[in-house]
C-alpha cells in the first residue's frame, strides 16, 4: 500500500520546500522521481536544484543527462520511474497512474492557488476511495512542516 502525503504551501513555494523534502528523502536512502507538468518546468527545477543553495548539492538529472538509473533524483514531465525510486514528488498539477509502484507519494500543492486546492481535494477523495494511507501536511506560521490529518489504508472508506 502506498502513503500519499498532501504538501499545502502556504508560507514558501515550490522552488523553496522541494530541495528541503528531497534532502530529506536522500538522508534516508530512498531514491526519488520528481514530476512535473511539462518538459519547460523539468528544466527549470533541474537549473533550480543546481543553484538553490551554494552550500547544498542535490545529486539529480534528467533524461537529457542519460542514464537515469544511476540518478538518486529523477526529473521529468513522464509518468515514468527509470531509477526505481521508491519516492515520487508530483508538482505543478503532474498526474500519474501508477502511483501503487511507490511507496510514498508526494503531492505538492500551492495554497495560494484555487485550481491547485481543488485538484488536490479531487485527488484525496480518488486516493482514499482506492484505499492509500492519506496524510495532510500543512505549514504553520514558521514555515514547518505539521501533519493536520492522517486516514490509514484500507479502513479509510470508514473516515468521513
Amino acid at each position: 500500500m502506498t502513503e500519499v502525503r498532501f504538501y499545502h504551501l502556504t508560507r514558501t513555494g515550490l522552488e523553496r520546500a522541494l530541495p528541503d523534502l528531497l534532502g530529506r528523502t536522500l538522508e534516508r536512502g530512498w531514491r526519488a522521481v520528481v514530476m512535473a507538468g511539462s518538459a519547460e518546468r523539468v528544466g527549470q527545477l533541474n537549473q533550480h536544484l543546481w543553484t538553490y543553495d551554494p552550500g547544498s548539492f542535490l545529486p539529480h538529472g534528467t533524461a537529457e543527462d542519460g542514464a537515469p538509473e544511476t540518478q538518486p533524483i529523477f526529473l521529468t514531465d513522464r509518468d515514468e520511474r527509470p531509477n526505481g525510486a521508491g519516492v515520487l514528488f508530483l508538482t505543478d498539477g503532474a498526474d500519474s497512474r501508477r502511483i501503487g509502484d511507490y511507496d510514498l507519494v508526494c503531492l505538492l500543492f500551492d495554497g495560494r492557488e484555487e485550481a491547485a486546492v481543488a485538484t488536490a481535494r479531487e485527488r484525496w477523495q480518488r486516493y482514499r476511495e482506492a484505499g492509500h494511507a492519506l496524510a495532510y501536511w500543512q505549514q504553520g506560521d514558521d514555515g514547518r512542516w505539521r501533519e493536520a490529518r492522517r486516514v490509514e489504508g484500507a479502513s479509510a472508506e470508514a473516515d468521513g
